[in-house]
């Protein structure tokens, strides 16, 4: 591996969390059950970046061209977010963790819209990591409706509008956005917010996907040289200089 260019830990970190319905099928299990185990590896994974002090996590839980799967893994997945909600919250609360649910909610049932907002109601005060779940969301559907917002109130769309208007305009951008699966693409995940992130494409299917190998994805972020369109010699000069990527929004 190269050698470290840095030693900091990326504050945000997204993850487009694939391979649950292969981790599943390779056992001969129906893949709902593989997305059970992907809930586990959340778990496992919201833990270890509170330990390793990362501000941010934002995840691909659900896509908005999920619901073309067939209906019995669509209903698996809104059974298993309502269950691990009920599950998970307690732990959450208490570990400081804030949630936020981000997509479009009007295809949720009024129970699943409930589940979330009490969710979000319940640890609104906690600071210690910032945790976003993208949920029948895509990264068209949040630039369109950020250029929707800023026309019904009549303001001027620039870059620096629809970046206030967007999904996620609570949190930076992500410094470094995994893929897991062996895919290598986003599939419409942060399309606007991952402009400048670093990509890390891992093999392992995402409920393998463990405390090693975030530290690995860490490691590879940390090797790399991000220099915002400029040339290395100008970052030299201006190490204590603010990224393009770093805003003002509260974590």
């Amino acid at each position: 591996m190269a050698k470290p260019k840095s030693t900091a830990v990326p504050h945000h970190v997204a993850i487009v969390m694939d391979g649950n319905g292969r981790w599943a099928t390779k056992r001969f299990l129906p893949r709902v059950a593989g997305h059970k185990q992907g809930v586990d590896s959340l778990s496992r994974c919201v833990q270890a970046c509170m330990d390793r002090g990362i501000g941010v996590l934002t995840v691909f839980a659900f896509s908005s061209e999920n619901w073309n799967r067939p209906s019995d893994e669509v209903s698996g997945l809104m059974e298993l977010l309502a269950f691990s909600l009920s599950r998970e919250m307690p732990r959450l609360k208490a570990n400081g963790v804030r949630i936020y649910f981000v997509g479009d909610r009007t295809r949720l049932s009024e129970k699943v819209q409930e589940g979330l907002a009490q969710a979000e109601l319940a640890t609104s005060d906690n600071t210690r990591l910032v945790f976003n779940v993208c949920f029948n969301y895509g990264g068209r559907w949040d630039i369109a409706q950020a250029a929707q917002k800023l026309m019904k109130a009549g303001q001027e769309i620039t870059e620096m509008s629809l970046d206030r208007a967007m999904a996620l305009a609570h949190v930076p951008d992500p410094d470094l956005l995994i893929r897991t699966g062996g895919e290598l693409r986003i599939s419409n995940f942060l399309l606007w917010q991952a402009a400048y992130s670093e990509l890390h494409f891992s093999d392992r299917l995402w409920p393998d996907f463990d405390e090693a190998a975030l530290d690995e994805a860490i490691a590879i972020f940390q090797s790399r040289e991000r220099r915002f369109g400029q040339t290395s010699a100008q970052l030299e000069g201006r190490k204590s200089a603010v990224s393009p990527t770093s805003k003002e929004k509260v974590t």
